[in-house]
């Protein structure tokens, strides 16, 4: 039986084997957003809800996160590094777009 740390990397030693890291961007907010979003916000999308993330937002972002995180790409979208994905929520939606990088150093790495 294999545990949860052989499941992380060959090497067993904890390193993730993505070889992207993913940043959210605000691109669009209407309405009021109750997390306080604003265009320009950044994150840096990990395993958790980063700090100052709507919870609900993350959930939203995570599954598409992970296809870019790991090199996939949605085929929906033009640029192959690239989605746009809307909050749940109606009546104040806020637009993320989503973002492979190389390195993971922190959101100001967004757009290299």
């Amino acid at each position: 039986m294999t545990g949860a740390k052989d499941a992380i990397a060959p090497g067993n030693d904890g390193v993730s084997m993505s070889a992207h890291c993913v940043v959210a961007r605000v691109v669009s907010q209407q309405g009021c957003c109750e997390a306080a979003h604003r265009v320009g916000d950044e994150f840096v999308i990990g395993q958790l809800t980063p700090v100052g993330m709507c919870s609900w937002a993350f959930y939203t972002l995570y599954p598409f996160a992970q296809v870019l995180e790991f090199g996939g790409r949605l085929p929906w979208e033009p640029d192959a590094d690239a989605a746009r994905v809307a909050c749940p929520d109606p009546d104040n939606p806020v637009v993320f777009e989503l973002r492979r990088v190389s390195r993971c150093e922190g959101a100001q790495e967004y757009g290299e």
